[in-house]
């Protein structure tokens, strides 16, 4: 039985992020994702201004005029989220856990996708594939999907995007909206990133904390990697120490970046510290201006 508090957390999400879907992201939405193409509707007798590179030469051969084939766009598309509950989507300095972004975030891709007419669905995902749960298009289906994230406990501990996006390619035949929301804490995966995203419209969403990235100094440390369930100790008095591990993560965010580039992946960067809807608009504006 799904304990109170997470209906409860599922309710104040539903709310904030309807509000913010009818407010703001809807017809961004709208503008970025047109479908995938165009199919076939009728044939038409010819008019004048016409593009006579739709004319069906067959129909028009035999009725001894001309006519034109009409097309019209394909609406209807199909997105999934990939979230990663890995152990390390526990960590929060703040007011909010990652993983609580990460519900809240899917809630909102969710509700502007179903106010669009498309289908969603959902992966979760560790260092395997707990759940999935295939693409619909109603309300109570998003609510579940919100509880899934948030009520679903990994029964590993490590994150594999490889396996995640290996699974989406053998599910996901056509070609489809894809938000990969993680920290991506990982590594070995961009092949399988490489050729999810050239069959699909692959979108990251890179969820951080500020105290993963500068170390404060608050003494000596006992630190659990949730991940690989080590502990470890960090003398944070050290400036030298906190210097040398803030330019490991600042290198490894560094090459994370430079391989997005290089493989065309687009990345929304999600703090905790901040609203994530200024990043999010900001990506949906940025796509409504590609060509």
């Amino acid at each position: 039985m799904i304990p109170k508090r997470i209906l409860q957390k599922v309710k104040h999400i539903e709310i904030r992020t309807k509000g913010l879907v009818n407010d703001l992201f809807g017809g961004e939405y709208h503008s970025v994702f047109k479908g995938q193409g165009m199919t076939f509707s009728e044939v038409r007798e010819y008019f004048p201004g016409d593009d006579i590179r739709m004319i069906d030469w067959n129909v028009t051969a035999r009725n001894n005029a001309p006519f034109v084939k009409v097309f019209e766009e394909e609406r209807e598309l199909t997105v999934y989220v990939l979230v990663d509950i890995s152990s390390s989507g526990g960590f929060g300095t703040l007011n909010y856990l990652k993983s609580d972004i990460s519900a809240e975030l899917a809630s909102v891709l969710g509700f502007s996708a179903i106010n669009n007419q498309d289908k969603v669905g959902l992966i979760l995902f560790s260092s395997k594939v707990e759940k999935y749960i295939p693409p619909k298009k109603n309300k109570s289906h998003i609510l579940r999907l919100i509880r899934e994230i948030l009520f679903h406990k990994p029964s590993n501990n490590g994150t594999s995007i490889e396996t995640a996006l290996d699974f989406l390619m053998n599910v996901a035949s056509r070609k489809s909206v894809v938000f990969l929301i993680s920290d991506f804490l990982d590594d070995d995966y961009w092949k399988s990133l490489k050729l999810a995203n050239k069959k699909h419209d692959l979108i990251g969403i890179r969820i951080s904390d500020p105290a993963e990235e500068r170390i404060p100094d608050i003494g000596l440390v006992k630190i659990l990697d949730p991940e690989l369930n080590e502990e470890y100790w960090i003398d944070t008095t050290s400036k030298k120490d906190r210097s040398i591990s803030e330019k490991l993560i600042s290198d490894n965010w560094k090459n994370f970046n430079n391989k997005s580039k290089k493989n065309n992946f687009d990345v929304v960067n999600v703090c905790i510290s901040q609203d994530y809807v200024e990043p999010l608009m900001s990506f949906f504006k940025k796509r409504e201006k590609r060509p």
